[in-house]
């Protein structure tokens, strides 16, 4: 008979499986990247195409983030350990913003010099056409890479692995634009190759830009968008005990979400029925969001909100209380109940008696004489089994 896999033992299966396919769709596209590469950097330099070469630089900066992919990779898919009980995929996070940072300067270097160049009219020799056939297999094979990475960043949820396949279709892009300038150079119009070495260095600055500041916002724990925070607290107003919902938060890390909420229901129900209750709620967020890691609730008896310090350490503790009952009325009967309500700056009570003793002390008038010139008293319920 087949034992059942445990929760850690299938998450402990499924960062080694997303591991395996990060790494292997990877290696594929640094190859790639290298020999596109070399084809693009000697073919510019060989055949007078400054966009081709700025193309061919864009194709080795492929080969390095690839190298930060798969050393970020395998750190971030490692199992959550005592120091990071919820992972590491914030490493994962970090070098996005890293990679991204490199597109920034890298773009920003070739943009500044082919601009220079443009600016002195530095051209020399017109693109010949291996320069077309050099692009043109470029176009193919980033496209290609692209979308396969892009596939399989989606299917193990990592946004370093997507973001490093938008940094693939950058240089389909770029060799793209490199195609038309070439072809508009050797049709007479030779500023068009520069032109597309400054137009292809913005690219990759925008591509870079556009990582590094989704980093940083998750990096800052930007929250949810207002449409999926409402929607949440809709599905948990709509579950059954539920009162209200006053506060959730929500944070990123990697493609996981997790959230915090409080939830109001009837003061009188058990601890078991509010944690019950909350469970509902978490099943019904689960069901709309897929991809939330940890969801915490908190169950308020009241609006803490509406009411400034519903709790405060002057309301007596359960000891005290009990002391000072015996101090008044004697010891509660054994197998009678004393609860506690914490509401709204007061204690409210309630004392379940196992019998009716007629001549008992714990009776309502008795116990509420008694307990009134507290201030922290506000009211009490006697309930007697059989009644």
């Amino acid at each position: 008979m087949q034992q059942p896999v445990s929760p850690a033992q299938r998450n402990r299966d499924n960062l080694a499986v997303e591991m395996k396919a990060a790494s292997r769709v990877t290696i594929i596209g640094m190859i790639l990247d290298a020999f596109l590469g070399v084809i693009k950097v000697i073919g510019g330099t060989l055949f007078h195409s400054q966009a081709l070469l700025v193309d061919g630089i864009h194709s080795f900066t492929d080969v390095a983030s690839d190298v930060v992919v798969l050393g970020v990779m395998k750190v971030s898919r490692q199992e959550p350990d005592d120091c990071h009980p919820y992972g590491h995929q914030r490493i994962e996070t970090f070098g996005t913003l890293v990679l991204g940072s490199i597109l920034i300067a890298v773009g920003a270097a070739l943009a500044w010099e082919n601009t220079l160049r443009l600016i002195e009219g530095d051209v020399d020799h017109i693109p010949e056409w291996p320069v077309l056939v050099a692009a043109a297999i470029s176009v193919v094979g980033k496209e290609w890479i692209y979308r396969y990475t892009k596939h399989v960043g989606l299917a193990i949820r990592s946004d370093l692995i997507i973001a490093n396949a938008w940094h693939s279709r950058t240089d389909a892009l770029s060799s793209l634009v490199v195609l038309v300038s070439t072809a508009g150079a050797m049709l007479g119009f030779v500023w068009l190759d520069m032109l597309a070495a400054v137009a292809i260095a913005v690219i990759i600055i925008h591509i870079g830009w556009k990582f590094t500041w989704d980093s940083v916002q998750e990096l800052v724990d930007t929250g949810l968008s207002p449409d999926d925070t409402e929607m949440l607290k809709t599905i948990a107003r709509e579950t059954d005990g539920v009162l209200n919902v006053h506060e959730l938060r929500s944070r990123r890390m990697g493609q996981d979400i997790l959230l915090d909420i409080h939830l109001v229901v009837r003061p009188e129900i058990s601890v078991s029925e509010g944690h019950q209750i909350g469970m509902q709620v978490v099943a019904g967020m689960r069901n709309a969001l897929d991809n939330i890691l940890d969801i915490n609730f908190h169950i308020d008896a009241e609006n803490d909100e509406d009411h400034e310090f519903a709790t405060t350490k002057q309301l007596p503790s359960r000891a005290e209380v009990t002391s000072i009952i015996a101090e008044h009325l004697g010891e509660i009967p054994q197998r009678s109940r004393l609860r506690l309500h914490y509401l709204r700056n007061k204690l409210h009570l309630e004392i379940f008696l196992d019998e009716e003793d007629p001549d008992s002390v714990f009776t309502l008038e008795n116990v509420r004489l008694r307990l009134e010139p507290y201030p922290w008293f506000g009211s009490v319920r006697i309930w007697v089994a059989g009644l």
